[in-house]
């Protein structure tokens, strides 16, 4: 007969003077007051926590209310705690004075702390592009450690066994497609000034994709050059741009030659009113027509202003 050890006989007679009700509720989540300064943020965290408007808002809530969503942290080994679900209360605890924040206590592994934070965070209504770009690679990277560690009795990871890769299971679950996804993550291969361009509305997604094929050197020279001419490459420039780095033949001129090639966007446009015009033309009169004719009309109109000069 195997011997009990001290810590089962211990549960055993716990077990006889405690009712399963009870012992649910010592397994129950309950809300703590923690210190602050005993919670650490999340390492590399890819959400900014910006002092915006809202943050101006939520503090002067807290200042009102205090904190009415406890946050989710997780004990550290060495002590103290690391922040999983409330960096935006957290610090809105502190602009309004506040020594302790509600938290909800939960033993996390350390990809189970990245799945939960990010779930939690994407649901937000606005999130820059760089903060999705870091938030699904994180999250990629945490699911497929966790499907190498998974497995059924035939030893297959979940991914391969499903027949899905993991980011076909992460877009499965995500507001974005798989192709979206994969695009946010190649993101995160900008450098940081593109990649501030990006979260400004200065370069588009697409165009940036392409970007961040260029090595770090080239973006640089990239960089540069749109500084000087004041302008950023469409999405057949960053195109171009890859192409000739992949060929090895990108360089300073090169980049520079790409970048001050016309767009048609750029192209100067005048528009007239029709109903300024439609009195000149016979309805349905196509529309490269028009324009002829008043080119024409604008050739006569300045020969006979050079013949009145004479």
């Amino acid at each position: 007969m195997e011997k009990k050890s001290a810590a089962d006989l211990l549960t055993s007679v716990d077990e006889l003077f405690t009712t399963q009700a009870e012992r649910d509720e010592a397994k129950r989540e309950t809300v703590k007051k923690i210190p602050i300064s005993e919670i650490s943020d999340f390492p590399n965290h890819p959400f900014k926590v910006r002092m915006d408007e809202a943050m101006q808002e939520m503090t002067e809530s807290v200042k009102q209310y205090g904190v009415l969503v406890p946050a989710m942290v997780r004990p550290k080994p060495e002590g103290g705690y690391e922040m999983v679900a409330g960096h935006r209360r957290k610090l809105a605890a502190e602009l309004a004075q506040q020594t302790e924040l509600p938290c909800l206590v939960r033993d996390l592994t350390g990809d189970e702390a990245i799945l939960l934070m990010i779930d939690s965070n994407l649901q937000r209504e606005k999130i820059l592009p760089s903060e999705k770009a870091f938030a699904y690679k994180m999250k990629l990277e945490a699911m497929k450690r966790q499907q190498g560690e998974r497995t059924d009795l035939t030893s297959v990871p979940v991914g391969q066994k499903s027949g899905l890769t993991s980011r076909e299971i992460l877009a499965d679950n995500s507001p974005d497609s798989n192709t979206q996804i994969q695009r946010y993550i190649r993101l995160t291969n900008l450098i940081p000034p593109l990649l501030d361009m990006v979260d400004e509305g200065k370069i588009a997604m697409r165009p940036a994709v392409e970007l961040s094929y260029l090595s770090e050197s080239e973006q640089m020279a990239l960089q540069e050059t749109m500084e000087m001419e004041d302008c950023t490459p469409s999405y057949a420039q960053a195109i171009k741009l890859r192409r000739f780095s992949e060929e090895g033949k990108l360089n300073g001129d090169v980049i520079l030659s790409i970048i001050q090639e016309e767009k048609p966007n750029q192209k100067e446009q005048v528009k007239i009113p029709k109903e300024r015009i439609s009195k000149f033309f016979a309805p349905g009169t196509p529309v490269q027509k028009i324009e002829d004719t008043i080119v024409k009309a604008l050739e006569l109109y300045r020969k006979r202003q050079r013949d009145m000069e004479r």
